[in-house]
């Protein structure tokens, strides 16, 4: 029994030794900020320019929508005791098709999925997808296994900018300063 336990303990000993020994591999974490590298990069420039203008137009759409309504019920309301009970309900009912017309051209346009967010994806989505290969690029050179985005909500308490790989992702787009 004796015997047995020294082996043990040999045994535990020696592998305690090797684990000693052996090279420690840490987990290395980084962060970079996308919303840095996303204004540092031209073509978001133009990707924003684009989307506000398409954005200013759909608003001026709604816009002249809305002016037609308060005009129909401005109208409404001045000849309102010269119309008959059917005229007063038909005007009211277009009234409300007006209304209705209105409300599904924002839904449309920018409601969940609307056009201005489809818009907004396709014209991101080569920008994201440089950023991400420039990403993927810097996370193999420095053997990173974990990159958090420092913009992405409020997983971050505390950062210190020694681990900040932005400049190194903006090295990799050929963006440097």
């Amino acid at each position: 029994m004796m015997e047995r336990s020294l082996k043990l303990l040999f045994l535990f000993g020696f592998i305690g030794t090797l684990l000693a020994w052996s090279p420690v591999y840490a987990q290395k974490f980084g962060y970079i900020d996308s919303e840095f590298l996303l204004n540092k990069h031209p073509d978001y420039k133009l990707v924003q320019n684009e989307l506000t203008s398409l954005s200013e137009q759909w608003k001026k759409e709604a816009q002249k929508l809305e002016q037609e309504i308060k005009e129909m019920r401005s109208n409404l309301k001045a000849e309102e005791v010269l119309l008959t009970e059917e005229m007063y309900q038909e005007r009211l009912l277009a009234i409300q098709e007006k209304e209705k017309q209105a409300i599904a051209f924002n839904n449309r346009v920018f409601g969940i999925n609307g056009q201005y967010y489809q818009k907004q994806a396709e014209l991101l989505q080569p920008l994201q997808s440089k950023i991400f290969d420039a990403i993927d690029k810097v996370c193999k050179r420095f053997n990173l296994a974990v990159l958090f985005d420092k913009a992405s909500g409020p997983l971050m308490i505390y950062s210190d900018p020694r681990h900040d790989y932005s400049e190194f992702v903006l090295q990799e787009l050929g963006l440097e300063k």
